[in-house]
């Protein structure tokens, strides 16, 4: 079967990078440069929430589908050491990528940061040259299937379409979001709780697969036994992990 690679990223400010941008001292407090920068956003378009480019990634959680079946990880770590980690596993399995507004966040955010950080991403960027294949379907087209953002396709690429995932998980009897909400990110990482994060970023990746579950099923990829092969296999796995937040994934789960 192609792999199936369910991904969420989780953001904090690039406070290096709004110092050296906007002239400011190194020794500003990164509260501080962060303030400075949601001012000026707010500023010029009426919200705080920064241009992806001053977004630094401190998680990206997974769920890869083989043929060994289901698991679910996180990538942490110095940010370009977790990006390039992440684009190495499209080179090595070539899988079908699932996101939830992730032609509009994460793979941007991803690609501003690799770019700075120089890494390396050949299978990404493939569109042909070296292989034919990707001439037709690759990660870059939007409406190429290699990556599948979800809320995109489901709002049949309308914007004004678009839902919230929390709201479409619940909606469907999934869990939905657990412990946060993305705008308690940057407080909880001043405060070091960065394992909350992670954890966060890990439920809204199962829900992101369990909907693309449901997606394969709508659209006559899986038959009804397919699906709930499927939704058995990721239970098992998420029960063999036996992390609270697993645990409470699991006991809300009812669809």
């Amino acid at each position: 079967m192609t792999p199936v690679l369910a991904f969420d990223i989780e953001t904090v400010p690039d406070c290096s990078g709004i110092r050296k941008l906007y002239g400011l001292p190194d020794a500003l407090p990164d509260a501080e440069a962060a303030e400075i920068a949601f001012q000026k956003r707010r500023a010029q378009t009426g919200s705080d929430f920064l241009a992806l480019h001053l977004h630094r990634v401190v998680v990206i959680s997974c769920v890869l589908r083989n043929d060994e079946g289901p698991r679910v990880f996180s990538l942490e770590g110095a940010e370009k050491e977790l990006i390039q980690r992440f684009y190495d596993g499209i080179d090595k399995f070539t899988p079908q990528l699932v996101s939830w507004n992730g032609g509009g966040f994460d793979l941007p955010v991803l690609n501003y940061r690799g770019l700075v950080h120089g890494v390396s991403a050949p299978r990404f960027w493939e569109t042909g040259d070296e292989d034919r294949d990707f001439r037709w379907n690759n990660y870059v087209n939007r409406y190429h299937a290699r990556h599948l953002d979800l809320m995109d396709v489901l709002a049949m690429y309308q914007p004004r379409n678009y839902a919230p995932l929390d709201d479409v998980a619940r909606l469907s009897g999934l869990p939905g979001k657990l412990g946060m909400e993305g705008a308690e990110v940057w407080r909880a990482y001043r405060e070091g709780r960065v394992a909350e994060i992670r954890d966060y970023c890990e439920a809204d990746c199962a829900n992101t697969y369990l909907l693309f579950l449901r997606f394969q099923r709508m659209r006559g990829v899986f038959t009804e036994k397919a699906f709930l092969a499927e939704c058995k296999a990721l239970r098992k796995a998420l029960e063999s992990l036996g992390a609270p937040h697993w645990r409470e994934f699991l006991s809300r789960w009812s669809g």
